[in-house]
């Protein structure tokens, strides 16, 4: 690790990803563009530097490989501290509840119907997974644990869920500002069903800010007790990947395959959040340390951006595009029956 920290290819990638990031969180404050995200800005700023001549590119290629490796997991470990976890608990067990529910059954629906509808499991997986958690975020954070050969294929995949849960979470987000005066939701209900059926925290602030702070409180505390499951569905898709890894070992008489490591970097995501519930930090000091959080992410995913083939995702983005519609509407029916029922 200190040796590519050392090298030219590192710092070179380290300066692009970096004016990518801090430039996604600038620009996803102006009107309109926060719909979008800061992650997902600093994604298609990524994709911008594939505009750079060939041999800077060359040059920058295994910086650009450790940072959208190594950074992803340092943020989501500082991302931990946006999670109070005493909040949550006095939103009580309802609301945890509610968040299960909603996760469960879209990355359930999402990744049968990517199946039916052509999609390779991996890829099927992570659009689930970012449909259902916390979109740009879960993507990243699910995709260490299933293993690759090849490295290629495995970024393309991450981008094109990134991609989904971008277009999806932005169409859904207005769609519900425009439905919530037919719907007869209070602010309150509002807010839960933003919070539990928009993919991104920046849908969920969009759309649950537009009726005020109720509205936008009910929203966040919903989309955090979602994103608190980051760390438990990660590590069920890690078991799940490897036991059919594991199954196809068999059926071909290929060698086991290797075990997949233990995701150390949720177990830090879960740290920090106790950290950043029970210790006596400042909120001044835990805005910075999440703000810190989403400029590594957002490197992160500015390093992937770097990596993207238009090519093969255009070829390939019907079947989740159409599943992810789907799951996302069913969510949404889902979160205002709840929200009715039980807010």
């Amino acid at each position: 690790m200190l040796s590519i920290v050392k090298t030219k290819p590192f710092w070179m990638a380290t300066i692009m990803t970096l004016t990518c990031s801090v430039a996604g969180i600038f620009l996803a404050k102006l009107p309109y563009v926060n719909l979008i995200g800061a992650l997902v800005i600093a994604l298609l700023l990524g994709i911008g530097l594939q505009l750079l001549p060939a041999g800077i590119q060359e040059e920058a290629h295994a910086g650009v490989g450790f940072i959208s490796n190594k950074f992803l997991r340092l943020g989501i470990i500082l991302l931990g501290f946006r999670l109070n976890l005493e909040k949550l608990a006095s939103a009580g067990v309802k609301t945890i509840l509610v968040a299960a529910i909603a996760v469960s059954t879209t990355i359930a629906l999402t990744f049968w119907l990517s199946k039916k509808f052509g999609a390779e499991d991996e890829l099927a997986a992570l659009t689930a997974c970012g449909c259902g958690v916390c979109g740009a975020a879960a993507v990243m954070g699910v995709s260490p644990q299933i293993e690759a050969e090849d490295e290629a294929r495995k970024r393309e995949n991450e981008v094109l869920a990134v991609a989904v849960v971008c277009v999806m979470g932005t169409v859904f987000t207005l769609l519900e500002i425009v439905l919530k005066p037919i719907l007869g939701l209070s602010d309150a209900q509002f807010g839960i069903v933003t919070g539990g059926s928009l993919h991104e925290i920046a849908h969920a602030i969009a759309a649950g800010g537009a009726f005020g702070d109720i509205s936008l409180d009910s929203a966040l505390i919903m989309k955090l007790s979602r994103v608190i499951l980051l760390a438990p569905v990660a590590l069920i898709i890690g078991i799940w990947y490897q036991r059919r890894l594991t199954k196809k070992a068999v059926r071909t008489s290929a060698s086991e395959p290797k075990k997949l490591p233990v995701p150390w970097f949720l177990v830090g995501f879960i740290g920090t959040s106790i950290m950043g519930t029970f210790l006596p930090f400042s909120a001044g000091a835990i805005d910075a340390l999440v703000q810190i959080a989403y400029i590594f992410l957002g490197m992160a995913m500015a390093a992937l951006g770097m990596s993207v083939n238009f090519k093969v995702i255009f070829q390939r983005g019907k079947a989740v595009f159409g599943a992810a519609a789907i799951s996302s509407t069913v969510l949404l029916v889902l979160m205002i029956v709840m929200s009715k029922v039980l807010f």
